[in-house]
């Protein structure tokens, strides 16, 4: 079948710049990413208090997205672990990682902002607004253990102590990489509420109270939490099994830290 008229003539070429999605959008790249909608979040020039809040806005807008994205790849990647399908896993937990590395970026650009324009002009307006009602860190912070489960029931179905795991590698690297990459998750975690911190201390102080009077020295204390410490004492523990296995019962000077 073609598109030759109903006189036998010539195909009728499609006119590939007419949208054929359905939806609100001149095009179809608008369309699928109901640009209108997307855009639309933002205050608009004639609400703003100060002109910042564009930069706020934006920044913790896409930060949401990410994490949204990373925690969803997270809990995908636990339920395919949970089907002992560990190779699609770890492709989605390298994703979800590059998210939680993306989402630590975007956060030098509140760097960007005066901390007095910030404080006097902007934070009045976020209410009692705070990073700990975030939804995708949350969501972040709801999957992780569930993945560290799944991954330790496949160690122990394999009979594996967690060093003996790392001693062994190179015969169980699907377990090895896992292992590896439930431990970046982790640090990635870890290295966006260090960042996080940094970047309150360096606009709002780190001797005062946060929106929900939250003194923000507390996000300081929350950057020592670990999702699974058992991946990183597992290092301690490697660390003085090749030692003895040296010889020494201590490290060498310079060496080993």
């Amino acid at each position: 079948m073609n598109d030759a008229g109903a006189t036998g003539g010539e195909p009728v070429a499609e006119d590939l710049s007419e949208p054929v999605l359905p939806g609100r959008g001149a095009s179809d790249y608008e369309r699928y990413l109901r640009t209108d909608e997307l855009l639309s979040l933002q205050k608009t020039p004639e609400e703003w208090e100060h002109r910042d809040e564009l930069l706020f806005q934006t920044v913790h807008q896409s930060s949401e997205l990410w994490l949204k994205l990373a925690w969803t790849e997270a809990e995908e990647a636990t339920r395919l672990l949970d089907e002992h399908d560990v190779a699609p896993a770890l492709r989605l937990l390298r994703r979800a990682t590059e998210c939680m590395r993306t989402v630590h970026a975007l956060l030098d650009m509140l760097e960007q902002m005066s901390p007095w324009e910030y404080t006097r002009w902007v934070r009045p307006l976020l209410g009692h607004g705070s990073g700990f009602d975030s939804p995708g860190f949350n969501g972040v912070r709801r999957v992780s253990p569930a993945l560290g489960e799944a991954f330790h029931r496949l160690r122990r179905a394999e009979g594996l102590a967690l060093a003996e795991l790392y001693r062994r590698g190179r015969e169980f690297e699907d377990l090895y990489q896992l292992a590896e990459l439930l431990t970046e998750w982790d640090e990635r975690v870890t290295f966006w509420r260090a960042r996080h911190y940094q970047v309150v201390s360096r606009i709002i102080g780190d001797e005062v109270v946060g929106t929900q009077g939250t003194p923000v020295e507390l996000l300081g204390g929350l950057i020592k939490r670990r999702l699974y410490p058992e991946l990183w004492r597992v290092r301690n523990e490697l660390t003085s099994l090749a030692q003895a296995q040296a010889g020494g019962d201590s490290p060498v000077p310079g060496h080993g830290r």
